[in-house]
């Protein structure tokens, strides 16, 4: 006999209570599709990106609320992208909320997440549970 699991209910309630717009900046195509996955069931469509410069990009085009930022993509990684935007946006309250990704959580990575003026932390692989806590806590 084969037990299938039962479909995750998706809660598009979440995003009316917390209406963020939200960029995703991961290289890993794995990683876009299954956060995007994760996102889409609290109810978001996140807009994505391959690098950290695409992610500077976006945040200048305006209206982000949050980035998950992943920490190491090609050409320029997530701790120089988030110095970038934190050089540009000085003010915390005009930037979006920028959440460190990634899958190698060492005391050292997330101290120099803190240092360079990240938001938060998030280890990959991510659970849902842990991104709505994340994303409650923007409220």
């Amino acid at each position: 006999m084969i037990i299938s699991k039962p479909t995750p209910v998706v809660n598009p309630s979440f995003s009316r209570e917390h209406p963020y717009r939200i960029l995703l900046a991961e290289d890993n195509a794995v990683n876009q599709r299954l956060m995007t996955i994760l996102l889409r069931r609290l109810g978001f469509e996140p807009d994505v990106v391959a690098d950290g410069q695409a992610a500077i990009d976006a945040v200048r085009s305006g209206g982000h609320d949050v980035v998950f930022m992943d920490l190491h993509m090609p050409g320029m990684d997530g701790i120089e992208a988030t110095r970038r935007i934190i050089d540009e946006w000085p003010d915390p309250t005009n930037r979006p909320r920028i959440i460190a990704m990634t899958a190698g959580v060492t005391d050292a990575d997330r101290r120099r997440c803190e240092e360079v003026g990240m938001d938060g932390f998030i280890a990959k692989p991510v659970r849902k549970e842990t991104l709505r806590e994340l994303l409650e806590a923007r409220s």
